[in-house]
């Protein structure tokens, strides 16, 4: 693409034609979100839910006060109570049975179920639970001991791990079988995470483990170098039209991680500029595409608005003018979406690059090395990574999806702090992926898990028909439609 390239009276005559039509489909959508938002809040809306089940309380005047008064009605107030969780025993009685007369036939039973731990001690409800409150709300096990304590029991945090053990050994094929659909998107987004994995005392048997050497060699280095932790990553990864995500950990930030997930994917992956990336297209004999997010960019130019209010006001209105084409094509079909991308996006696109290479961008105005310098060779150096949205419709603009998918572990991280096995993250990155994946389709988590964890255990093996999109089709009650209205 030229730098400062002027647009003729024929691609500026479509351009203005482009706007007119994408900017009454934004009109309409306005429209529909402002009906939406305003709402009137009317009296029933104050209303408690009619399925809570009602306790009539009764509240007189005393007997004395009431002589010579006719009753003409009451003034009903609705209070709502919060009855704390209750934990339920369930004694179970298999029926034993043997021949009177011939006891080389043993004893007869009837069959049991695969319980979720041996013994069948804990409910799938109690598996769920811990999951949930682990990678849903973020409860470490510490915290939900005094859960549990409040409900009668008190629970020893080892017990509560190897719960969270047997419904992610239970559910992991379910995990697996989400990455391998989440590869058949067209794009994907990437983003990671470190987290803190605790050194173990000697490397583990990793003979049987697909990434048994680096996973080998790293611990080993820490452990001859003394250190009590090292930093993990974790990665997630968010499928553009599919409604899936899907999160992996590895023993440190190396493209060996993105490399071994994609190794047989072939499409875009959008991300920022790390230098693991930026070759993937390479190493991968050109399967996989990337494409640079326009958020990191934006970022780093609004970092300098202090020291260069002038330019980044200018360029920031400009990639403001990106974000506003996106509005307009949103819901559109890809042909029209990269129609428009390529004839109103491009032209933006010119716009940016001819600013950049302009004299308000050169010395002495903008220093090479100072930060502004730096966050405009950024976007000159991805230059041709940013503009590949231009190139494919499922391309998104950004990767903020993928990032606000990450914080669910920079949350979770906070609280539960570290990983003490290189186990115990993988663990953690097959719940997540099943979890993130009911959150994206706005599922009762806690409902989804008992259903397809009851199932699995009963030995259902259609992972297709237990996934969360599928799952949701089936559940129509158990979708949080406060959160699709939130959209």
């Amino acid at each position: 693409m030229e730098l400062g390239e002027e647009p003729t009276p024929e691609v500026l005559s479509a351009i203005e034609e482009a706007i007119r039509d994408s900017q009454q489909i934004v009109d309409d959508a306005e429209e529909e979100k402002k009906k939406r938002r305003g709402k009137r809040v009317t009296k029933s809306d104050r209303k408690f839910p009619e399925h809570l089940p009602r306790i009539e309380k009764i509240v007189d005047l005393p007997e004395e006060m009431r002589e010579g008064l006719k009753l003409i009605g009451y003034d009903e107030v609705e209070t709502l109570r919060w009855i704390r969780p209750e934990l339920q025993v369930i004694l179970t009685k298999y029926a034993k049975y043997a021949h009177p007369n011939d006891k080389s036939q043993g004893i007869v039973s009837p069959q049991r179920p695969t319980g979720l731990v041996e013994g069948n001690r804990f409910d799938v409800s109690i598996g769920v639970e811990v999951v949930a409150w682990k990678y849903f709300y973020h409860l470490p096990f510490y915290r939900q001991q005094d859960m549990f304590t409040g409900s009668g029991w008190t629970p020893s945090r080892s017990t509560l791990a190897n719960i969270e053990t047997a419904v992610e050994f239970a559910l992991r094929p379910l995990a697996d079988y989400l990455r391998s659909l989440m590869k058949q998107d067209a794009c994907l987004g990437c983003d990671d995470t470190s987290v803190v994995l605790i050194t173990p005392a000697c490397v583990p048997d990793l003979s049987n483990h697909p990434r048994g050497e680096r996973i080998g060699e790293v611990l080993a280095e820490a452990i001859a170098k003394g250190k009590p932790s090292i930093k993990a990553n974790f990665w997630g990864y968010y499928a553009s039209r599919l409604p899936v995500v899907a999160f992996d950990f590895t023993v440190s930030r190396h493209r060996d991680g993105p490399d071994d997930i994609l190794s047989d994917y072939e499409g875009a992956l959008v991300g920022d500029c790390w230098s693991g990336f930026q070759k993937i297209d390479v190493r991968s004999d050109s399967r996989i595409t990337f494409a640079a997010c326009w958020a990191h960019a934006r970022r780093k130019i609004d970092e300098c608005r202090k020291t260069h209010p002038r330019q980044v006001a200018k360029l920031e209105s400009l990639i403001r003018m990106l974000y506003d084409v996106e509005d307009q094509i949103k819901g559109l079909g890809d042909e029209e979406r990269l129609s428009r991308r390529q004839s109103l996006s491009r032209h933006v696109l010119d716009q940016i690059a001819a600013y950049l290479d302009s004299d308000a961008m050169r010395f002495p105005s903008v220093l090479p090395k100072g930060k502004f310098g730096e966050a405009a060779a950024y976007v000159r150096r991805h230059w041709e990574a940013l503009c590949r949205f231009t190139e494919d419709a499922s391309i998104p603009l950004d990767n903020n999806d993928c990032e606000q998918l990450m914080k669910r572990v920079a949350t979770g991280r906070k609280n539960w702090l570290f990983k003490g096995s290189v186990a115990a993250g993988e663990r953690a990155a097959n719940l997540l992926t099943i979890i993130g994946s009911a959150m994206r389709n706005e599922l009762d988590v806690s409902a989804y898990l008992d259903d397809v964890l009851r199932r699995v255990l009963d030995g259902e093996t259609d992972w297709a028909r237990l996934t969360p999109h599928a799952w949701k089709a089936e559940h129509p009650e158990s979708i949080r439609e406060y959160r699709s209205d939130e959209r």
